[in-house]
């Protein structure tokens, strides 16, 4: 039998076999205590701390700015309820603003902090998924009229689901001119598209290892140094204090190679999948008639990889399920939001019709992702969206 296409590399990313080579080799060599000072330890903390600047690099951040988390939702966690913890207690303003469209782990996360006393606005987005910097001064403002100025904003960089590029740069100016730090989730744009943090005049930075062709389990928080912050794991020193737990080195050998393979090949794979997806495009307008794209339509402000796109008068969840026994694994969306009945909540903020938003499926293509498979996949979609339009008739 035929491996299927796999065409959701936003949901996750297979592991590149340079970075299961790397962490084969640690897990075999690389077996001491980080925190040990006889030889076996200082080897270990020696390979985490090549990968701390593999990531710094990738980021251009400094490499003690970086902390190592167990994966995105861990790394936005710590940076919200870190953040708004520390700025409580040193007697800071304590809003936040937020936009309608993050991830759940940003979402969720803010829900208990408003739990907590937290004052949390939530930012609307427009038809293409994009954040109004005129809405975040507005936002600014007017808690500041109300007496309770914002103290942390947080604005995705990619959405995961329509793959919009926010202005997070002209936002995070906005933010600072408030007296306002600026975190952003940056897991779905890590490893795909250039990221500066000074640039982009971010505080603090979350991604994700099996985003990127790394392994699960393993990412980090980019920190700007000297930003007071609490701890969200309390134990050892391990992480300068920051985040207790013996490091899981192999894994962090991982995603340090993970990090340097994606900056070496950046430009090259971002324009490689830009014009894959670009072409699928052209195959899905030429042949199935009535098709829709959600997002932006101009590619310089999209994840390269990234199609959201519906077929009118097909739902999305019988779809998914011919395409895959087809052989092809695409979603409807956020995997962290895989079985809701509810249609997106990136697609709603949006202004996306219910109706619409049931129709849409998300294709996300990846390193591995040829054209071959996406001239199968624009076939079978035809063949697909065909078949069940003539059964809606019959």
């Amino acid at each position: 039998m035929k491996p299927p296409v796999y065409l959701d590399s936003a949901a996750t990313t297979p592991m590149d076999p340079r970075v299961l080579a790397a962490m084969q080799q640690a897990l075999t060599a690389v077996y001491g205590n980080p925190s040990s000072l006889y030889a076996a330890g200082r080897t270990a903390k020696s390979c985490a701390e090549k990968a701390r600047r593999q990531l710094s690099q990738l980021l251009g951040a400094q490499a003690e700015e970086i902390f190592f988390t167990s994966g995105g939702s861990e790394s936005d966690n710590w940076a919200l309820k870190g953040l708004a913890f520390a700025r409580r207690a040193a007697g800071l303003s304590d809003g936040i603003v937020t936009t309608a469209i993050e991830h759940p782990a940003v979402l969720r996360t803010c829900a208990w902090l408003e739990a907590q006393g937290f004052s949390v606005t939530y930012l609307p987005v427009d038809a293409e998924g994009f954040v109004a910097p005129m809405a975040l001064s507005h936002a600014l403002a007017t808690a500041e009229a109300q007496g309770r100025p914002v103290g942390l904003v947080s604005v995705m960089l990619a959405n995961n689901e329509v793959g919009t590029i926010e202005p997070v740069a002209e936002l995070s100016a906005i933010a600072h001119a408030h007296g306002a730090v600026f975190h952003t989730d940056a897991v779905q744009a890590a490893g795909h598209i250039p990221i500066d943090v000074a640039a982009l005049g971010v505080d603090a930075l979350s991604l994700s290892g099996h985003k990127f062709y790394g392994p699960k389990g393993t990412g980090a928080l980019y920190l700007r140094r000297g930003l007071p912050i609490d701890p969200l794991i309390h134990g050892g020193e391990q992480e300068r204090g920051l985040r207790a737990g013996t490091e899981n080195v192999p894994a962090i050998v991982g995603l340090g190679c993970a990090a340097e393979i994606a900056r070496e090949g950046l430009q090259e794979e971002a324009q490689r999948l830009s014009h894959l997806r670009d072409w699928l495009v052209e195959c899905i307008q030429r042949s199935i008639p009535d098709a829709f794209q959600n997002g932006t339509l101009d590619a310089a402000r999209q994840l390269p990889g990234t199609l959201n796109i519906g077929f009118a008068g097909v739902q999305h969840d019988t779809l998914l399920i011919r395409l895959d026994l087809s052989g092809f694994a695409v979603s409807a969306g956020s995997a962290c939001s895989a079985g809701s009945l509810t249609p997106s909540h990136v697609l709603t903020a949006m202004g996306v019709p219910e109706e619409r938003a049931k129709e849409a499926i998300r294709v996300t293509l990846g390193r591995f992702t040829t054209e071959e498979e996406v001239s199968a996949f624009a076939d079978c979609l035809e063949r697909e969206v065909a078949a069940m339009r003539a059964l809606v008739k019959i």
